[in-house]
């Protein structure tokens, strides 16, 4: 199938050349490098030398959608399908004509273009398709890198995704503006790093980055874990340890039945779900196991030769805080990372309290809440991260771990499947029955009913409200 097949049978690109009669536009960018790699193509952009508002209310037309501006900087605008299948960015030539736009682009693997409606031949005049087939990733001009610095996280994102190396030129442009790579919106580094977490090789990206020289001025919480070392339950420093639990989880999400058995199709719906910042559940994990022990340079500490880091979940919990203002993430996922920070410990301690009782395993699930079968999942994969000499990296107490990982994953969906257990009367109820006022007290003791409840230990009012007057009279 040839590059114009491939542009073809997209329904993206259908619409386009549907309504591009009359416009002197052209497909441009990710969607001809990914046809000509030979992938499907999906959402599209355009370029076009005129109104880019008429052509995404023509091709909303096509889809039976809507067209809306993006940007008002760059004169985007974009085009949804109906059913939110597809959608086109259309945005006004940056140039006199399309060779100049092109030539004002990053890459020369995205400095491509082919026009509509025709979808032939393809324009490359900085050589981007023998790029790809060289599998070189190479700047289209010496300027690449000074016009927009964040196109430092680009190459790494996108020659990580597409298994490509860095031409060398390229690599020393990048060195040389790495310093200004963090000096971008917070919103849009978010969006590189999001799509490079989030795409299929995301430890090669982060590597990348360091080799780029960006990781300290654009994550410089990660560049403190470097050279912090740790104790013998771990073989390698901080830095090293969250790259390997990342690469952990990678494989976890691959096998997820060999870690949540029988619900590791339940699971598996549940890192897909959406959560915010056009993340899944699953791709924030991805950002969490990166984050997680950002506490532990400010907390290390030792007692009798032995090193600790203790308070680093919480602390930790602080610092992913600001990281996320600087972002400018969504309060959602701010609170999501750092509730996967601040609970990563707490499965680890109760391998150590095994069997584990119903009202232990209450206690986790509501301490957890609503994150409890991620964070369970994220432990998973910094135990199997941690390969020292110490007792916690022992194999009889990592078999532990993960086997009551997979009860509690078991559990978290459960809960949140059906919600926390109901108790036989409500709070109004059991307080005229006690004759106590609402307050703190009735909420401890409508806690420890709850937790009765799960553990089924109370299941009618008589017994909910004997076991809350022993717990008043205590």
């Amino acid at each position: 199938m040839s590059l114009a097949e491939r542009l073809a049978a997209s329904p993206a690109v259908a619409a386009a050349r549907e309504a591009a009669a009359g416009f002197d536009a052209w497909i441009v960018g990710g969607a001809v490098r990914e046809a000509a790699l030979g992938h499907p193509v999906g959402d599209v952009d355009v370029a076009v030398a005129g109104d880019e508002r008429a052509l995404a209310r023509a091709i909303a037309r096509r889809g039976r959608g809507v067209a809306f501006p993006l940007s008002e900087r760059f004169g985007t605008w974009r085009a949804l399908a109906g059913d939110r299948s597809w959608g086109v960015d259309v945005t006004r030539l940056r140039a006199q004509d399309i060779e100049g736009d092109l030539a004002l682009r990053d890459f020369t693997v995205n400095a491509l273009a082919v026009p509509l409606p025709a979808l032939d031949p393809p324009l490359d005049p900085h050589g981007g398709l023998a790029d790809l087939e060289r599998g070189l990733l190479r700047a289209v001009s010496e300027r690449s890198f000074a016009d927009d610095p964040l196109r430092v996280l680009r190459a790494a994102r996108i020659a990580a995704g597409l298994g490509l190396e860095v031409e060398e030129g390229t690599l020393a442009l990048a060195r040389a503006a790495a310093p200004r790579a963090g000096e971008p919106a917070g919103e849009r580094q978010l969006a590189e790093l999001r799509l490079l977490i989030s795409g299929p090789a995301p430890v090669r990206g982060l590597e990348l980055l360091d080799r780029l020289g960006a990781t300290a001025h654009v994550l410089p919480e990660v560049e403190a874990l470097r050279g912090v070392e740790q104790n013998p339950n771990h073989h390698l420093d901080v830095h090293g340890h969250v790259i390997e639990v990342l690469r952990q989880l990678l494989g976890v999400e691959r096998e997820l039945e060999r870690y949540a058995g029988e619900r590791a199709t339940e699971l598996a719906a549940l890192l897909a779900e959406p959560l915010a910042d056009e993340m899944t559940r699953g791709q924030a994990l991805r950002l969490g196991a990166l984050v997680h022990d950002l506490g532990k340079p400010a907390t290390r500490g030792e007692r009798g030769g032995y090193v600790t880091f203790v308070g680093h979940d919480r602390v930790g919990a602080e610092i992913v805080g600001g990281l996320c203002r600087r972002l400018r993430t969504s309060a959602e996922l701010r609170r999501h990372l750092q509730a996967l920070t601040l609970h990563h410990l707490r499965l680890g301690f109760m391998v150590w309290e095994r069997p584990v009782s119903r009202r232990r395993v209450h206690a986790y699930l509501r301490a957890t809440e609503p994150v409890a079968a991620d964070v369970t999942l994220l432990s998973v994969a910094d135990r199997l991260a941690a390969r020292g000499q110490g007792e916690v990296a022992s194999e009889e107490v990592v078999s532990a771990h993960l086997e009551l990982a997979r009860e509690m994953i078991g559990a978290a969906l459960d809960w949140r499947r059906e919600g926390p257990p109901r108790l036989p009367l409500r709070g109004d109820e059991l307080a005229r029955e006690l004759r106590i006022e609402r307050g703190p007290e009735l909420g401890r003791l409508l806690r420890e009913l709850e937790a009765a409840a799960y553990a089924g230990e109370v299941a009618t009012r008589e017994e909910a409200v004997a076991l809350a007057r022993e717990l008043a009279a205590r």
